[in-house]
């Protein structure tokens, strides 16, 4: 359908020219709020009929011409300074000045408002089901590897042997608190802002309880000025994806250098390969995920800068912030999945990962632990150890007669007299050194096997909360869908 002039019912003839129109148009990019337009005036024109605004004839007539704009698409649109005025053109070119009556009781403030929470709450749901699917992933590989030894690392130098369990459930459990963030942003973001009006209210009777309920939204915000205006359930909801963003970074940062360090074996599908070096293997997905971070967090800058110091009520800067939103949103849900996949189909060599545990005398920690337990202080057990870490970067292997050399010549007495050589060597061992930390939250078998029964109710919690946030809206739909074929 085609508009029959060249302007739009906002710009009249009067606002229809001069080379400022494109740059105020946001037609093109309002593609992303189409269909949540769509919901948003039918809701409105149900609770107008239902509120004797306007008669159930009328209602219908431009419930109609929604269904028309509908299969006609967002390509279908006639010129319009943005989706609203479009749409709203389209239904009076198809009906005449009754679809004019499609826009009482509200503006464009609290419309865009309310169109942008809409679409927002779907991409929020979408990016905590690809969070839940990437805390899955990791728990099915700490339940495979409880037991498989691997070294661990602090400023990229080996520190201590952990577990590849202990190093999946880190993630795991970072990865819950931002689908915890997430959920909360989807919290504020599930508040209604219709019925507002520019900023003021409306003197009509209005129920905007009902247009809520209609569109699945858990509440609605009282003060009609700060449901038009503000912004930061924005704000809020970059922020949790620019964090999230940033623990995959991390994660794909580790996945990297132990790929590195043949580690790691990434499948296939997550790999590329070289135009010019036929035998190379790169892991560039998570390359790219890594990358993400600096996508999110240039939107969350991005849109704090837009918003600073905007004064109350609508500006339309505020046009420009939510671009921020939807590519931050887009880029790191397909991050999230990828980052998922990737840990999913990976192989963990587990001879090279018990080989590589042991290096850089990454045992010793929990040999100066061991000593520490037999009476010697703690900071006289690290001389000892620190002392063996020399003579073992100068050509040493670290035994138990390294560790003894240098326990004679800090306390001037045999080591025998505080522990057993069989001790020591079992602290020596990289698997016994890692079943010996059995502290709350440490990598031995048994205390990481109880902590994934925890993580299993955690995600199946989260699971269902999902599910019912989905679920709600979707009733939601259902009864806008019975409503509308009443009156159509």
């Amino acid at each position: 359908m085609t508009g029959t002039n060249d302007s739009d019912v906002v710009r009249r003839e009067r606002f229809s020219g001069g080379p400022a129109r494109s740059f105020l148009s946001s037609l093109d990019a309002d593609v992303r709020i189409f269909q949540a337009d769509l919901a948003v005036d039918r809701a409105h024109v149900v609770m107008l009929a239902e509120q004797d605004i306007v008669t159930d004839t009328e209602a219908a007539t431009i419930l109609q011409a929604l269904d028309v704009v509908e299969v006609e698409e967002h390509a279908g649109l006639p010129e319009g300074e943005d989706i609203h005025a479009a749409i709203e053109t389209s239904v009076i070119d198809q009906v005449g000045p009754v679809g004019g009556k499609m826009h009482t009781a509200r503006s464009r403030n609290d419309e865009v408002a309310t169109c942008i929470r809409y679409r927002l709450r779907e991409d929020l749901a979408d990016a905590i089901e690809a969070t839940l699917a990437c805390r899955e992933a990791l728990l099915e590989v700490a339940t495979e590897h409880t037991e498989t030894v691997m070294p661990g690392y602090t400023h990229l130098q080996p520190a201590q042997p952990t577990t590849v369990a202990h190093w999946a459930c880190s993630y795991q459990q970072a990865l819950a608190r931002d689908t915890a963030r997430l959920f909360d942003a989807y919290a504020r973001v599930d508040q209604s802002p219709l019925g507002a009006a520019a900023f003021a209210g409306t003197t009509f009777d209005i129920d905007r309880e009902r247009v809520a309920e209609l569109l699945g939204f858990d509440g609605v915000l009282d003060n009609a000025t700060d449901a038009s205006a503000t912004r930061d359930f924005l704000v809020e909801t970059a922020a949790a994806l620019a964090t999230l963003a940033t623990t995959l970074s991390g994660l794909a940062e580790d996945v990297l250098v132990f790929a590195n360090k043949g580690l790691v074996d990434l499948a296939d599908d997550y790999s590329s390969t070289s135009s010019i070096m036929p035998q190379k293997v790169n892991p560039d997905t998570l390359e790219l995920v890594r990358g993400t971070a600096g996508d999110a967090s240039a939107g969350l800058n991005g849109l704090l800068t837009t918003l600073k110091g905007l004064p109350r009520a609508y500006n339309r800067d505020l046009q420009r912030a939510t671009p921020h939103i939807w590519a931050s949103v887009d880029a790191v849900t397909e991050a999230t999945a990828v980052a998922a996949g990737a840990v999913a189909t990976a192989d963990w060599p587990e001879a090279e990962l018990e080989a590589a545990a042991g290096e850089g005398f990454s045992t010793a920690t929990g040999v100066a632990d061991l000593l520490a337990a037999s009476g010697i202080p703690f900071r006289t057990a690290h001389e000892v150890l620190a002392l063996a870490a020399e003579a073992a970067e100068e050509g040493g292997t670290p035994s138990f007669d390294l560790v003894a050399a240098a326990a004679e010549e800090v306390l001037d007495e045999p080591l025998s007299t505080y522990v057993s050589e069989a001790a020591v060597k079992t602290a020596l061992d990289p698997v016994s050194n890692v079943a010996a930390r059995d502290s709350l939250g440490g990598p031995a078998p048994e205390t990481v096997a109880e902590h994934l029964d925890t993580v299993s109710e955690g995600l199946a919690d989260d699971e269902t909360a999902l599910e019912d946030l989905v679920a709600a809206v979707g009733d939601a739909n259902d009864e806008l869908r019975a409503e509308v074929t009443a009156y159509v």
